[in-house]
């Protein structure tokens, strides 16, 4: 009876630790490995597997896609560079939209987002961000036949309601506005409205101006004529970074990338990808170099 008793135990004893094993498992996605590859920082991760994962948002010419599915672009080409030099592989994993590209980070969908991103302060607050490999410049445009901004250099004017800046909601435009000209009248666009929309308010009398970068102005010009001008070409009213972002916290894996993408910087393999991707010249601010050769 005894023996029966210390047998039954035993079965149920295994029975219990299958039942455990199969729920660690399932909780990672059938994979009970994953959990503790999960607990691995990013840098080690990368290090253990030698792939880079990265999330990417199609933004030209940072990154572009063309009918095949392959990926292009200034940010495509300097990560896979510096992931070769450094014995890693790029993973292009997941494509996602601006407003999921942080979540995904912090659930470890990817390691970083591989394509670029500006370098504002909601991402400068919830993520790290790596050093800029070229600078977008924010302009004020106008009607071609506008001659009201002749000579300005103080935008502070700007913040007044004879004034109408179209904006498309949430985007960059409406962010400026709303946080620096908060008396400035709003023309406002639906969400992800095409940003030549905007040239067309201020072209058809029914704004005043908006605030773009020269690559969507420059596409606007190429299809509809000289109808804007740019009059704060040497004033820009921004600059943001265009950078790649990693999760928080994760300052090894910054370093390894940051120190190679610096050295593609210097050794001008990403001016070379800008020349040969920036389709209307000078669209994009170039990085100085660290250093001065006499």
């Amino acid at each position: 009876m005894k023996k029966m008793k210390k047998t039954s135990f035993a079965k149920v004893a295994i029975l219990l630790l299958v039942a455990i094993y199969m729920f660690i498992g399932c909780t990672n996605g059938g994979n009970p490995i994953v959990q503790s590859h999960s607990n691995l920082s990013v840098y080690d991760r990368v290090v253990k597997d030698s792939v880079i994962r990265c999330g990417y948002t199609i933004y030209p010419p940072g990154c572009m896609k063309d009918s095949s599915g392959k990926l292009s672009g200034v940010f495509v080409e300097t990560l896979e560079k510096a992931a070769s030099d450094l014995g890693f592989k790029v993973q292009w994993v997941e494509e996602v939209g601006w407003e999921t590209q942080i979540q995904g980070l912090e659930n470890d969908r990817y390691d970083m987002m591989g394509s670029s991103v500006w370098s504002n302060p909601k991402r400068a607050k919830l993520t790290t961000l790596s050093v800029p490999l070229y600078f977008s410049p924010i302009c004020i445009y106008v009607r071609s036949d506008d001659n009201r901004f002749v000579g300005v250099t103080d935008w502070s004017m700007l913040n007044n309601s004879r004034f109408k800046i179209s904006v498309v909601d949430g985007g960059t435009g409406d962010v400026i506005r709303k946080s620096r000209f908060p008396e400035a009248t709003s023309v406002a666009l639906p969400e992800n409205t095409d940003f030549g929309t905007s040239f067309l308010d201020v072209v058809n009398n029914k704004a005043d101006l908006l605030f773009l970068e020269p690559y969507q102005a420059s596409k606007f010009i190429q299809s509809n004529g000289y109808k804007v001008k740019n009059v704060s070409v040497s004033h820009p009213l921004y600059t943001f970074g265009n950078c790649y972002m990693f999760k928080r916290n994760q300052s090894e894996f910054e370093h390894m990338l940051n120190a190679e993408v610096e050295n593609l910087i210097n050794n001008g393999y990403v001016d070379d990808l800008l020349s040969k991707y920036e389709i209307f010249p000078n669209s994009f601010l170039r990085v100085q170099k660290s250093y001065v050769i006499k």
